[in-house]
Formats: structure tokens, sequence, C-alpha cells
């Protein structure tokens, strides 16, 4: 099992959910996160005084996929989040030992669905 985390920008996260649901990944957790990479934030004006945003809102989406569908994934999330502009975002994979689902103590790819 893997472990997809994608930082997107907040105005794809719909786009982004809903091609995930058409290839049948249904469980996710989103979070609101705020950072910066190459984007480095920006300045703006508020009440005549310039100030820096050094932190841009994202959005980071965790999902965790059997072997077998982290490509599909990975290339989905990529079309649907995509604007081409810089600040897309991050996709990042990482190995998971175990799952356990609470209530019923299943363990694995058997607790993935």
């Amino acid at each position: 099992m893997k472990r997809i985390e994608a930082i997107i920008k907040p105005f794809k996260l719909d786009e982004v959910k809903d091609a995930l649901n058409r290839i049948g990944i249904q469980g996710m957790t989103i979070t609101e996160v705020k950072g910066f990479g190459r984007q480095k934030g920006h300045a703006e004006l508020y009440r005549g005084a310039e100030y820096i945003v050094d932190f841009i809102p994202k959005i980071k989406i965790d999902i965790i996929v059997p072997d077998d569908r982290v490509n599909e994934t990975i290339e989905v999330i990529m079309n649907a989040a995509r604007t081409g502009k810089i600040g897309d975002g991050k996709i990042f994979v990482s190995n998971i030992e175990d799952l356990i689902r609470i209530r019923t103590g299943q363990r694995g790819n058997d607790a993935l669905n």
C-alpha cells in the first residue's frame, strides 16, 4: 500500500475529488494547509499598507491506495489539479506498513475498502 499526499490549489479540490471518485477512490482526508515553494509568497495591500503574505493557502489530500493503483491515482490528480502556472503543487508517495480499520480490526488491503 502507498500513501499519496497531494498539495493542490484550493479551487481545484472539487475537480480532483470528482476525478478520483470517477476511478473508484472513495476515501480521502482533506486538510487546509499553508506553505510556499518557488512562489515565495506575495505582497498585498490592505488599508493603504503593504504587507507580505509568506504562506499561501493550499489543500492537502491524503489517500491510501493499493500498490497497483498508485500510477493511475497520480495521473488523475495531476490532470485534475494542473493549471500550468506556478504553485500547482506537489505529490508525495510513501510506503504504508499496515492499515487497521478500528471498527472491525481488519488489516492491510482488507481495511482499505
